[in-house]
C-alpha cells in the first residue's frame, strides 16, 4: 500500500514538472544593444535572433545592473544590485592573489538565493556553460555543468564553459537529453565568449565584413556578433528538432556593451590600448548598460515591442513568476510579463565600479559612477573611488561630476544638458541618493 501511495506522488511530481516550462537564458557576452538586425544595425545581422526578437516580447530600453561581466552576471542571478550581493567588480584588490582572495567572496556569494537554486528546487535540471565566475557550476546550483572552478587548474570566469559556442554545443545537446529522458523541466544556462575578445571569427565572416569596414578590429567585431547569431540559432534548432522548443521559455540579455577602438565617436575617447573605447564596458553610458532584453513563450506570450523598462534584476522575479513560486520578497525587480508593474515602474538606476580592485567589506570604496533613468532623462553621478589598476583608464578621463542626458534626442550622449537644467538634476540626483546613500566621509563625488 505505502508503495502504491510513493509512486503515484512520484507520478504526480513527474506530471506537474513536465507541464512546467524549460527555460533558455541567452546572455551574450561584451555586444553594444545597438549591434543586432532588430535593432536596425546597418551592418551586423543576426537572422537567428532577429526571428527570435519577432517571437518575443522586445523590451528595446533593457539595463543591466553593472557594466562589467561578473558584477552583471551576479546581479542576474541574485536579483540584486552590485553594493547588495557584494560583487562589485571582476577580481578582489591585489590580482597575483586573486584566486585566494576570491575564495572568501565566492563561498559568501554562493550562499545567496538565486533563481537557479529555486529552479533546482522546484524539479528543474540546470546546466551551465560559458561565463560563470563564482566557483564550479555545482557551488552555483546548476545540476550540470561545464566549469570546474578550480584555480589550480585554470579555473576562472568559466574556464572550460568557455568552450560552449566557439567549439560547438554538444554539451547542450547531451545535457537535453537527459532531461528529456528523465521527462524533467530544464533550464539552460547559455553565456558563450562571444562575442567577447578574443575576436576571432571563422574567415568566411570575416571576409564578409571586411567588405563593409575599413577597420580590422570593427570587422572583427561585426563577424563575432553574427558568429555569436549562428550558435543561437543551432541550439533553438535543436530544441525544436527535439520536440522541446514548444514548451521552451527563451530569455535574452547582453551583460554589458562594447565599443570597438577605432571607431569611438563624439564624446567616445579610445581608452583601453588593446582592447575598446570607453563609454562603453566598464561605464555608465549606453553603450555600457543598455542591452535589448527580449522574452520568447510559443503560446503564452504575444509578440510585441515594449517601451518600458527592463532591467536584469527582473530576472528572478519574472521566472518565479513563471514557475508560480515567490521569489525573496526583498528582491527590487518586477515581473517583465506583468503588464501592471511595468506601468508603475518610471525610474531604474544602476552602479558602476572600479574594474578589477573591489573591496568586499566597503562596496563603495570603489565606486566610479551611480546612475538612474527617468522618462527621457538620464542622470549620472562620478564618483572617485579607488582604482589600482590599468584599468582605470575606462573611466579617469571623466572629470565631469554630473552628467544629463535626453535619451530620446542624443541616446549617444554626445550633449551634457546639467547646467540647462538644474531643476531636473536636483530632483534626480535626490532619487539616486535615496536609492543607494554613499558614505560621504569615505567617497567624496566630483566636485
Amino acid at each position: 500500500m505505502k508503495l502504491k501511495i510513493l509512486l503515484s506522488i512520484i507520478s504526480i511530481f513527474s506530471l506537474h514538472a513536465a507541464d512546467k516550462p524549460n527555460i533558455l537564458l541567452i546572455l551574450s557576452d561584451d555586444q553594444a544593444w545597438t549591434d543586432y538586425g532588430f535593432m536596425g544595425h546597418e551592418h551586423i545581422k543576426t537572422p537567428h535572433l532577429d526571428k527570435l526578437a519577432s517571437e518575443s516580447i522586445v523590451f528595446e530600453r533593457g539595463y543591466v545592473a553593472s557594466p562589467l561581466c561578473r558584477p552583471s552576471l551576479a546581479s542576474m542571478v541574485t536579483g540584486l544590485y552590485p553594493f547588495d550581493h557584494g560583487i562589485t567588480g571582476n577580481d578582489v584588490d591585489g590580482r597575483n592573489k586573486r584566486a585566494e582572495l576570491d575564495k572568501p567572496v565566492q563561498e559568501k556569494f554562493n550562499q545567496l538565493p538565486s533563481f537557479i537554486k529555486m529552479l533546482t528546487s522546484q524539479g528543474y535540471l540546470a546546466h551551465q556553460s560559458g561565463k560563470w565566475w563564482e566557483g564550479s557550476h555545482k557551488d552555483g546550483g546548476f545540476t550540470h555543468g561545464m566549469t570546474h572552478g578550480n584555480p589550480k587548474k585554470g579555473g576562472r570566469h568559466g574556464d572550460l564553459g568557455l568552450e560552449i559556442g566557439r567549439q560547438g554545443i554538444q554539451p547542450i545537446k547531451d545535457f537535453v537529453n537527459i532531461a528529456k529522458k528523465e521527462n524533467k523541466p530544464f533550464f539552460l544556462w547559455y553565456a558563450p565568449f562571444l562575442p567577447h575578445d578574443p575576436h576571432t571569427p571563422p574567415k568566411r565572416l570575416l571576409e564578409k565584413y571586411r567588405k563593409l569596414t575599413s577597420k580590422l578590429d570593427e570587422a572583427k567585431y561585426f563577424a563575432m556578433c553574427e558568429w555569436f547569431d549562428e550558435t543561437c540559432g543551432e541550439i533553438i534548432s535543436f530544441l525544436k528538432e527535439k520536440d522541446v522548443y514548444k514548451n521552451t521559455l527563451v530569455f535574452y540579455i547582453c551583460d554589458n556593451g562594447w565599443v570597438a577602438k577605432s571607431v569611438p565617436k563624439g564624446n567616445h575617447k579610445a581608452s583601453i590600448k588593446k582592447a575598446y573605447a570607453a563609454q562603453s564596458k566598464g561605464s555608465p553610458y549606453e553603450n555600457g548598460i543598455r542591452t535589448p532584453i527580449m522574452i520568447s513563450w510559443p503560446g503564452t506570450i504575444t509578440p510585441q515591442k515594449s517601451n518600458d523598462f527592463a532591467h536584469a534584476i527582473d530576472l528572478f522575479p519574472t521566472l518565479a513568476s513563471v514557475i508560480n513560486t515567490k521569489a525573496p520578497s526583498n528582491l527590487p525587480g518586477i515581473d517583465l510579463l506583468d503588464e501592471k508593474q511595468r506601468s508603475e515602474r518610471d525610474i531604474i538606476f544602476g552602479c558602476t565600479n572600479s574594474i578589477h580592485n573591489m573591496n568586499p567589506n566597503d562596496p563603495d570604496e570603489t565606486l566610479q559612477y551611480l546612475w538612474c533613468i527617468k522618462g527621457k532623462w538620464k542622470l549620472i553621478i562620478r564618483y572617485q573611488g579607488l582604482d589600482t589598476t590599468n584599468y582605470k583608464k575606462v573611466h579617469e578621463w571623466d572629470k565631469t561630476p554630473i552628467h544629463l542626458y535626453d535619451l530620446s534626442k542624443d541616446p549617444q550622449e554626445l550633449n551634457n544638458l546639467s547646467d540647462q537644467y538644474p531643476d531636473i538634476v536636483a530632483d534626480l540626483k535626490s532619487k539616486i541618493q535615496s536609492w543607494h546613500p554613499v558614505n560621504q566621509s569615505n567617497k567624496q563625488s566630483i566636485k
